[in-house]
């Protein structure tokens, strides 16, 4: 039954528990029941002992998550991935399964019940929440910041990589991944064009934790790990700066203050490339970029923004908006000093 032949309560009732999907589908993610599934079927006894879980309630989840596509149950209480499964293995080539497990994490979940103050209020629900903001709590928390690292190295590899394969950096020599994490979007470049060296610039405690994917990445030698903040300054002399969803996560002020200090470091022919999620300039079905506005909201208070909204904001860092360049979920937006 489409949602439009759904009675309008049962479909209300539909969109008000959908949080007990996502919590079902993280739950799963956490216990890396994909991961024990991974070698074929397996009965539910078995893959209690595999997950460390009780063999009873792990059914119970398990038989809940087989309707929304994730497992197939046989009979004898067997189960086996799906296609859609299989992207919560930790080895899947398209694996989403740390993003899976960070919905879940209760600095993320337990926001979301306050987004009725965010509403009222304009400002985000994490400090109301959690006692602190969204870095600070980070900063505190090394193992809740460990899952949200992985959960955006995930979203990096499947979402924005390709927004980046989209953009031609052919001709430029030196690159500052701005906020940059671990740098699993800046090894996908450098491996692309092998002339291009890179800079990751972040947080000390994040670019920590960079180093061994950048072995394995095979660009160690070509990138350059600098701690800091992109408050106060950002590293000069590179021929393009990149930040990927990192204007989003700030309102209008910060993000200027940010976008000032990146022209700060840009000689005249430099370019700053915004990864990002664009919303929509007028109404379309667009759920998945809406809800994530709202995310932004709850979390640090920031936002996706439309291409004017961008425009504007780089009109007043002292640059200008060059050209989108699509790809796919995500977008490049260019700019230059004006």
């Amino acid at each position: 039954m489409t949602p439009e032949r759904i009675p309008p309560h049962a479909r209300i009732l539909q969109l008000a528990t959908s949080s007990w999907m996502s919590a079902a589908v993280s739950a799963a993610a956490t216990l890396g029941v994909a991961d024990a599934l991974a070698d074929g079927p397996r009965g539910v006894g078995e893959l209690a002992s595999a997950v460390d879980a009780h063999p009873p309630t792990l059914y119970r989840l398990l038989r809940a998550c087989t309707e929304f596509g994730l497992f197939e149950e046989l009979d004898g209480q067997v189960f086996i991935l799906t296609d859609v499964g299989h992207a919560l293995r930790s080895d899947s080539a398209n694996s989403m399964r740390a993003f899976a497990r960070w919905v879940g994490e209760p600095a993320e979940r337990y926001t979301w019940s306050n987004l009725v103050t965010s509403v009222r209020t304009g400002q985000p629900a994490f400090e109301v929440t959690h006692g602190r903001d969204v870095w600070d709590f980070m900063a505190g928390h090394p193992d809740t910041a460990a899952v949200f690292n992985d959960a955006m190295t995930s979203a990096s590899n499947q979402m924005i990589a390709p927004a980046v394969r989209a953009y031609d950096f052919t001709g430029l020599r030196r690159i500052v991944d701005v906020g940059g994490g671990h740098g699993a979007l800046l090894a996908e470049t450098l491996r692309a064009y092998p002339d291009l060296h890179g800079v990751l610039y972040d947080q000390a405690d994040v670019v920590a934790g960079a180093g061994e994917s950048l072995r394995a990445a095979g660009v160690a030698d070509r990138v350059d790990i600098v701690a800091g903040s992109f408050f106060d300054a950002v590293p000069p002399g590179a021929d393009a700066y990149l930040l990927s969803n990192v204007i989003h996560d700030w309102d209008d002020d910060a993000s200027g203050r940010i976008l000032t200090r990146v022209r700060d470091a840009m000689s005249p022919a430099a370019r700053v490339l915004l990864v990002e999620v664009l919303m929509p300039s007028k109404p379309e079905p667009s759920p998945t970029v809406k809800l994530m506005d709202l995310n932004m909201l709850v979390l640090c208070g920031g936002k996706q923004r439309t291409e004017a909204e961008f425009s504007d904001l780089l009109r007043g860092a002292g640059l200008e908006l060059t050209r989108i360049v699509p790809g796919g979920f995500c977008s490049v937006v260019e700019g230059a000093r004006a």
